[in-house]
């Protein structure tokens, strides 16, 4: 990995209801924006959101082929998550990482330090999540 290097992932995914209220009921969430259609018809968005940790998991989830397949030792943590945007049922997520910063750990010099950021769009190009994430990996001996 170098600082600024671009990833723009190939791998899309369209979302459903089903993933919607399937994520919702498994954590255990049970805001009526998510899964109550009455409830959420009469909110602002006049439909359910898609909940936003499932975009979160989406979006790094759909970054791994390509960036930390194999070689991740542990996520440290993710900061500046960000939704600007709503997410809605039969919306198709495309995502994008840039590599904000890369060093070697300091204490075990068989590892480094990485920080993505990742982007996620729906069909409209319209930037939908966003989070900085950073992880442990396996280095280059």
């Amino acid at each position: 990995f170098h600082e600024g290097q671009l990833f723009r992932h190939a791998l899309r995914r369209t979302v459903t209801e089903s993933d919607n209220v399937l994520f919702s009921v498994m954590t255990m969430n049970p805001q009526p924006l998510h899964i109550d259609f009455d409830f959420a018809a009469k909110s602002e968005w006049g439909r359910p959101l898609v909940n936003s940790l499932f975009t979160l998991g989406l979006m790094i989830g759909i970054s791994v082929g390509d960036t930390t397949l194999g070689t991740t030792i542990a996520n440290l943590g993710m900061t500046q998550v960000t939704f600007p945007a709503p997410l809605f049922h039969g919306d198709t997520v495309h995502v994008e990482t840039q590599v904000s910063s890369v060093r070697r750990s300091r204490s075990r010099p068989d590892r480094g330090i990485v920080e993505f950021e990742h982007r996620a769009f729906n069909q409209d190009d319209l930037l939908v999540a966003r989070c900085l994430r950073q992880a442990m990996m396996k280095a280059r001996t």
